[in-house]
């Protein structure tokens, strides 16, 4: 583990049976940023979160958190003293608390540290109050802080099924948050919301998350989420690693036309490389990194095919066409039959069969044909 770093994992391995979940991942978070571990249904990024959180032990390799050995050497560091604070699927409140009970829930026996002497969170014994009696004026203080941060002063008295659910995300993100956590796992969190309210309130999360300085680890599988939300994401495919950076550097370099696709749409074209050139029915086009000569895709993001103006770029006819509200999606045939589809961010009045040009903007993304033949879509694949 780097000096820097606030969370490692080296050399993870984790089977369930026969079935191999993780091989090898390594993964290190920098403090106070967000990163966010990407990747299909069944890929083991959940796994992953549950061994950082000490709910699974890895088979293989090690943990550490704030430089601390927690899993892999010695004795593994349970749960309640590792100091992390999770963000589950729907928030998980406890419906019969109060707002500000379940938020007082993150707080430790002395109402301010978040963690008591036995590295616990929680409740009182009468259920309700977090703490001692010496505690309450303070706990009650810093439910008020909490809630003021993520937005929700004047709710402690609310109960969860009175408000919404992009409310209790932040109710379950204030508890998380008021017991000071080392590192915040988010699994998921904003699945159950709908399409509208998951990004406002990704963003106010972000937001909120950038403005405490939390170090935090959040498993998806939307792109756009990873991609909008995180400072660097961690691409997992079939249990290994295959790309770590930014956001902008995965996606304008994914390393594979496997993360190309997974990583955004693609507009996939058949190819012939030779010193850096691509030769393609939309023309030849410059290569954005080194490719070896022979058959390839060329893989160009929807943003990159434009229309052109006057005679310049490779004659089409208009196919049909798909309004979307901020975009319309226009489908387009070339003389050699490949299909291509364009977004144009305004309507077109473009009308079926209508001819047109195509153009491709900047350096464009190659990789080697798919053993067994090339596989080139019609049409966009990916996204």
């Amino acid at each position: 583990m780097t000096d820097a770093a606030a969370v490692s994992a080296r050399g993870i391995h984790k089977a369930f049976g026969d079935r191999q979940v993780l091989s090898g991942v390594d993964i290190e978070l920098a403090p106070g940023t967000i990163t966010a571990v990407l990747g299909p249904s069944g890929c083991g990024k959940t796994t992953l979160l549950r061994i950082l959180a000490g709910f699974e032990d890895p088979d293989a390799g090690t943990v550490s958190i704030a430089g601390q050995t927690v899993a892999g050497e010695g004795p593994t560091v349970p749960v309640h003293r590792r100091r992390v604070g999770l963000m589950p699927q729907e928030g998980a409140l406890f419906p019969h608390l109060s707002v500000g009970e379940n938020v007082a829930f993150g707080l430790g026996r002395d109402g301010r540290t978040g963690w008591g002497r036995d590295g616990r969170t929680g409740l009182g014994r009468d259920g309700r109050t977090g703490l001692g009696r010496d505690g309450r004026k303070e706990s009650a203080a810093q439910v008020a802080h909490w809630l003021e941060v993520v937005g929700l002063a004047g709710l402690a008295d609310a109960r969860p099924h009175e408000i919404s659910g992009g409310q209790q995300q932040r109710v379950a993100l204030a508890r998380a948050l008021a017991a000071r956590p080392r590192v915040l796992l988010l699994d998921e969190p904003f699945a159950a919301l709908d399409a509208g309210l998951r990004v406002r309130v990704r963003e106010d999360i972000a937001t909120i998350l950038r403005d405490t300085a939390t170090t935090a680890l959040l498993v998806t599988h939307d792109q756009a989420e990873a991609l909008s939300l995180a400072d660097s994401v961690a691409l997992l495919m079939g249990g290994v690693v295959t790309r770590h950076g930014t956001p902008a550097d995965l996606y304008d370099r994914p390393g594979s036309l496997a993360n190309a696709r997974f990583l955004g749409s693609t507009v996939e074209i058949a190819a012939t490389v030779h010193a850096g050139l691509a030769r393609t029915s939309l023309g030849p086009l410059r290569t954005r990194d080194g490719v070896a000569d022979g058959p390839a895709v060329v893989v160009l993001r929807p943003e990159q095919l434009r229309f052109g103006t006057g005679a310049s770029g490779t004659a089409a006819r208009v196919t049909a066409r798909r309004f979307y509200g901020a975009d319309t999606v226009v489908h387009v045939e070339l003389a050699d039959g490949t299909r291509l589809q364009l977004r144009s961010p305004v309507p077109t009045a473009l009308e079926d069969g209508a001819a047109v040009t195509v153009e491709v903007a900047g350096d464009v993304l190659a990789y080697p044909s798919p053993p067994g033949g090339q596989r080139v879509p019609l049409g966009e694949t990916g996204g």
